[in-house]
């Protein structure tokens, strides 16, 4: 099912990541955090998450592995102020974690890319060749740092983060309670 059905699954796997870190974030008192998703991945990214100053273009990759695999990254995220790969490993359940990072301090870039070499398509041309994904580099699980739970995923997008502060609580007529 995983593999027959692997774009169900990352969408899956993105929303629940999404839900996971907006519920961390607001048990920890945090609600000022954005969150936008791109129609398409022609960027390099699947979701942009920001929380003051700190802007995050965020590609995610999955697997059922305990690690990843050499992961293509899309050059074009290099572009970005603030990219990084969150590799997401998932049980066949599609429990979330551990994460893999690959990734900048908060406001810094994407790592160089320029030292990686270029992988092969996945699909084959007519005459049965794989040419290189030029705009793509093959980053070597080596180069990711294992992350075991959310709230370490989300100290590592946004910097450091409030433990102990409640949410607001707003009742029915707009005032806090």
């Amino acid at each position: 099912m995983h593999s027959h059905h692997s774009t169900l699954r990352e969408r899956i796997v993105e929303h629940v990541f999404v839900g996971e870190a907006l519920r961390t974030l607001w048990r920890r008192g945090i609600t000022d955090v954005e969150v936008l998703r791109s129609e398409f991945d022609a960027h390099g990214y699947d979701l942009v998450m920001g929380r003051g100053p700190v802007v995050r273009h965020i590609q995610f990759k999955t697997g059922i592995r305990s690690k990843p695999a050499p992961v293509s990254v899309g050059r074009a995220l290099a572009d970005k102020p603030s990219g990084c790969v969150i590799w997401i490993c998932v049980t066949l359940d599609l429990d979330l974690g551990p994460f893999w990072w690959f990734g900048g301090a908060p406001g810094e870039p994407l790592p160089d890319l320029s030292g990686f070499a270029s992988p092969k398509r996945i699909g084959r041309r007519e005459g049965g060749d794989r040419p290189l994904r030029v705009n793509h580099s093959k980053v070597p699980a080596k180069h990711f740092r294992r992350i075991d739970t959310m709230d370490a995923m989300l100290e590592t997008l946004f910097g450091p983060l409030p433990h102990d502060a409640a949410p607001v609580v707003v009742d029915d007529a707009g005032a806090e309670a």
